[in-house]
């Protein structure tokens, strides 16, 4: 079973702004972490943290195509 924790000291502002800087990820005590911006903390399962890369790699490229053909459209 996957396990998700999310933590966040302002959510609101934390989901209306992307972060251009990458974050922090390490593993402790049988969980991955990743630490965000403004204190954030995500604690996931090694197997909850892989699907997550996984979805997170394509809508990263699924964006870059987008903004790609955006811009050739605008040209």
């Amino acid at each position: 079973m996957c396990r998700l924790t999310l933590i966040l000291k302002n959510q609101e502002s934390a989901m209306t702004r992307p972060h251009a800087q990458p974050r922090d990820v390490f593993h402790e005590n049988g969980e991955v972490i990743i630490d965000g911006p403004d204190g954030e903390i995500i604690a996931m399962t090694p197997e909850a943290a892989l699907r997550t890369a996984g979805r997170l790699d394509e809508a990263a490229l699924d964006e870059l195509i987008a903004r790609a053909q955006r811009s050739a459209a605008s040209n």
